[in-house]
């Protein structure tokens, strides 16, 4: 695995903090995210793989990881990935791969992944779409989830089905300069890595 020492992290992890914080939680966009983040169970990584093989070398490390971990402590993990695939269409095209690599760690079933990243956008819209924004990180970022968090939270949760059209109502509502407000940090376009000399 090639993950970065703390210190190199810290402004990837700042970055991302701000998000999550920010918009994840203050827009409710996860009505799970509060508990999870409050109680210190997520695991905050940030890879320094600059290459998709790279990459998911630390995906797999990250996988193992957490299948092997007490939900007690690691409920869930953000791979932070800011110095490959900076390219959205190239990011969506490595989630297959990505899968492909937990189906043959036999973890299919038991984690499940989510995508984030600056220029996320829903099939069928347009790149300025604000319910893109739902998706949007400062940095390209694999979630990994457990199964079974994510079955206990939906049970607990009325008219789950409903959060991703309240999701859309938010944005709609909130508007571009609702989320300029927000000031979360986007690194500029094309440079993935315009913080690794820092």
């Amino acid at each position: 695995m090639s993950l970065l020492d703390a210190a190199a992290a810290e402004p990837f992890l700042a970055d991302t903090r701000v998000w999550l914080e920010k918009a994840v939680i203050g827009l409710n966009l996860c009505p799970f995210a509060h508990a999870v983040h409050g109680g210190g169970r997520i695991r905050w990584v940030v890879s320094n793989a600059t290459s998709e093989e790279e990459l998911l070398l630390d995906l797999a490390g990250e996988l193992r990881f957490i299948a092997a971990a007490d939900p007690e402590q690691v409920e869930t993990t953000l791979l932070i990935h800011p110095f490959v695939l900076d390219d959205f269409t190239a990011y969506n095209q490595f989630l297959e791969p990505a899968e492909t690599t937990l189906t043959d760690l036999d973890l299919d079933g038991v984690i499940q992944l989510a995508s984030f990243h600056p220029a996320y956008q829903f099939a069928g819209t347009e790149p300025d779409d604000i319910t893109n924004f739902t998706n949007r990180s400062p940095y390209p970022t694999l979630h990994l989830l457990r199964e079974s968090s994510v079955t206990r939270a939906v049970e607990g949760f009325p008219e789950p089905e409903r959060i991703y059209e309240a999701n859309l109502e938010t944005l709609t509502q909130l508007g571009h300069a609702g989320w300029a407000r927000l000031e979360i940090p986007q690194p500029p376009p094309g440079c993935p890595a315009h913080r690794r000399g820092e």
